[in-house]
């Protein structure tokens, strides 16, 4: 095939969702490198992605060019077979997560930088969707998030509770100060250890660097806020064996998570490489099949248009204050960066992705549950 047969088959896929080369629109891209068709023809999502880093493309708006490709599922016409199988097959033959590969996530992802995630989040750096009802801005959407948690478990001065992917300590911090409790989390992060344990100084709170497959002591309550789409499909019932071991008789247990549309044991091969690896996003089937003869499924709540806006949000965090921290990381990072928050960003408004927040209690437990909102 001739360079100019590749670029068009490329214009009659990329027409499908309404995207022109050197078009008008927003989410119209310019191609830099002729070669990028060819390229994307035979490598998929992979190398969309790896030729965006490159500088091969450019689009004014990512996110809605995004949007547009997973609506009229443009990744499922043009995929390269050849890493999406080798992601399945892995999957398959491999515990991807591991005790042994547990660490790894936060090396890759969130060891990073502190200061990176310092401009890009809220003042209290919380690393997950916000809750948008009734707010105007970022600051508020998780302040108002971390407050439903922790209105939704029940959450009484003096109780203690787990919290199992705690990040930089912001629900720690804030059940601590608001509601009088303790709080335990543990994380896979060393960074995240040193700076929660600095911003929860005084407090109750005790941050550790620690796999959820350890735990042993048993908690009030017991949260999880984006940490699951880290355990993978192999791990799912043990991770909900450990919870349930840990919970008390009348406490609850909370998962705040992304998921996926339908039950998958592999990730997008750019993420997966990229962003974070040993990744993989749970089905609602995937996540109750787990939970099955452990606990009573009192509550689901569906996230997925609030995520849309955290992303954007913490975009335009970055790129406001990317001149701070770009002595620390180079162009390539940048673009990267920007392709993963926007890639993101698009997937939940296409509604391809979700965000769950879902409150269990032990089977053995009798008390009602009044739904918040």
């Amino acid at each position: 095939m001739f360079s100019r047969d590749y670029k068009k088959t490329v214009q009659d896929i990329l027409a499908l969702a309404d995207i022109r080369i050197d078009g008008k629109k927003p989410w119209d891209i310019r191609v830099i490198n002729p070669e990028f068709y060819a390229r994307v023809l035979s490598g998929g999502s992979l190398a969309l992605g790896e030729s965006y880093m490159d500088g091969w493309w450019e689009c004014d708006a990512l996110d809605q060019f995004f949007c547009n490709v997973l609506k009229a599922e443009l990744d499922k016409k043009v995929r390269s077979k050849r890493p999406m199988i080798w992601s399945m097959l892995r999957a398959k033959i491999t515990n991807s997560q591991k005790i042994s590969r547990a660490f790894q996530i936060g090396e890759h992802h969130y060891n990073i930088g502190n200061d990176l995630y310092r401009h890009m989040l809220d003042p209290r750096m919380v690393y997950s969707c916000g809750y948008w009802d009734n707010v105007t801005n970022l600051d508020q959407a998780q302040e108002a998030k971390l407050d439903l948690i922790c209105k939704k478990i029940g959450l009484k001065p003096g109780q203690k509770v787990l919290d199992i992917g705690c990040g930089w300590g912001s629900f720690a911090r804030y059940a601590a100060e608001r509601y009088n409790t303790e709080v335990t989390g543990i994380t896979v992060s060393q960074e995240q250890v040193t700076l929660a344990n600095e911003l929860c100084y005084g407090l109750p709170v005790h941050i550790r660097l620690e796999d959820y497959r350890s735990l042993d002591k048993e908690f009030d309550h017991i949260i999880s806020v984006g940490m699951f789409e880290h355990v993978g499909y192999k791990n799912y019932r043990n991770f909900m064996e450990t919870v349930h071991r840990c919970l008390k008789l009348n406490g609850r247990f909370l998962l705040h998570t992304i998921g996926s549309n339908i039950s998958v044991t592999s990730t997008d091969p750019w993420i997966l490489k990229y962003i974070f690896p040993n990744s993989m996003l749970p089905s609602a089937k995937q996540i109750t099949a787990a939970a099955e003869g452990l606990f009573v499924l009192r509550d689901w709540h569906s996230l997925g248009s609030h995520y849309d806006k955290t992303l954007m949000s913490w975009y335009d965090n970055f790129v406001k204050n990317w001149d701070q921290i770009k002595d620390k990381y180079d162009e390539k990072f940048y673009r990267m960066w920007t392709y993963y928050l926007l890639i993101c960003a698009g997937s939940f408004r296409a509604n391809k992705n979700q965000l769950w927040q879902i409150v269990f209690t032990k089977i053995e437990e009798n008390s009602d549950y009044k739904r918040i909102r």
